[in-house]
């Protein structure tokens, strides 16, 4: 091969040959240019997470003073010291989670947090947010207590005079059945399910709110006493039972009730006595409700012999829904009644509530008049 140049070589100029221009980055400059890229993406993660950094390991920033403002902050369950921590700082409580932390582990106290809503305040310092968590008279809440033996219509009377929602918005709440969580044997009938017991509302509930944590409570009671099984082994449904508990809480008190859900038994499943019970309960409180009256009236002959499915006197067997909202005691009664024989009983003592249990009509009779003469002595009757 020839040593010499063709003057039609491209890279042939001027007589001599020229050098290829590149058309990329010269090796060093591109090292350089690399290391700016990485250099800035590490800056931009480093940016990113910097607060979290600071706020976790190595700041503690701390407002001073009690704060200003008001801000509802709500701890829920399951809330570590950490998770409480950030919520604060998200809403403006305190300056940083590290100052949070600090406070909580110089107090042994901090573990005792209550799960709640709570009045505080914007810019608080971290121990002072930490004092106001701390006491449970902080906490934002109203409540409202449910006696046993109330009506539906009752209950939702009490709510609406104890609570900023009106009667309306009760019963808007009340239709709702998918948010209530009613078993499927209520048949979307709430009467006798609403759980007698002390509610506490939080600023952020809402009616169904309220009424869902009622039905979640009957059915930590209906647990309790082992409702569903219970009913199976004696014959009945668990929706019979809830009507059985519910009558049991019309008519009885304390230990009385095992033995007044005896006395409902026998005369659904027993022979009936000589007098001829037959089924028929001839309960005076299930004819006050088939009438929309108060469960406790006395009732005329006319009333007793006005015919509703309640009436429990012209008709055999339980009424066709509990007649009102039973307790633990009512309910653990019904799932589990005395051993007897009984088939009636009297309270012949109303201000002590004595009651006596009767196996015939006659032994019946002579409480019955043990009663009356009660009455003539007394004002209680």
């Amino acid at each position: 091969m020839s040593d010499e140049t063709s003057p039609e070589d491209p890279y042939y100029e001027g007589g001599a040959r020229r050098a290829k221009r590149k058309r990329g980055i010269p090796g060093c400059l591109a090292v350089l240019v690399a290391l700016a890229v990485l250099v800035g993406g590490f800056y931009v993660g480093v940016t990113k997470g910097v607060d979290w950094v600071s706020d976790q390991f190595s700041s503690a920033d701390d407002f001073a003073g009690p704060g200003s403002g008001s801000v509802t902050f709500e701890v829920g369950e399951g809330d570590a010291t950490a998770e409480i921590g950030r919520n604060l700082k998200a809403e403006g409580v305190v300056a940083s989670v590290q100052a949070f932390l600090d406070a909580a582990a110089a107090d042994p106290d901090s573990a005792g947090i209550q799960v709640g809503y709570y009045a505080m305040k914007k810019e608080m310092s971290a121990e002072g947010a930490l004092d106001v968590l701390l006491d449970p008279a902080n906490q934002v809440k109203s409540t409202v207590t449910i006696p046993e033996g109330l009506r539906v219509e009752d209950v939702m009377s009490l709510l609406a005079e104890n609570t900023d929602w009106g009667l309306a918005k009760w019963n808007a709440a009340l239709k709702d059945d998918a948010a209530l969580g009613l078993p499927d044997y209520a048949e979307g009938n709430p009467e006798g399910y609403l759980f007698p017991a002390t509610y506490e509302i939080g600023p952020k509930d809402k009616p169904k709110d309220v009424l869902a944590a009622m039905v979640a409570r009957w059915r930590q009671a209906a647990d309790d006493a082992g409702l569903e099984e219970k009913a199976s082994a004696l014959g009945k449904t668990p929706a019979e039972l809830m009507i059985i508990a519910s009558l049991v809480e019309a008519e009885g008190r304390g230990d009385d009730m095992p033995k007044i859900s005896r006395v409902i038994y026998n005369r659904l499943d027993g022979p009936g006595d000589q007098a001829g019970t037959n089924g028929r309960l001839q309960i005076d409180a299930s004819v006050n409700y088939g009438l929309d009256q108060e469960l406790g009236v006395a009732l005329t002959t006319e009333q007793l012999e006005q015919d509703t499915p309640y009436n429990t006197y012209t008709r055999t067997g339980l009424p066709p829904t509990p007649i009102e909202a039973p307790g633990d005691d009512a309910i653990a009664a019904a799932a589990n009644p005395a051993d007897g024989d009984w088939y009636y009983y009297v309270t012949v003592d109303l201000a002590t509530g004595e009651t006596k249990f009767a196996e015939t009509y006659d032994e019946f009779l002579g409480y019955k008049a043990e009663l009356t003469e009660y009455c003539t002595t007394s004002d209680a009757c």
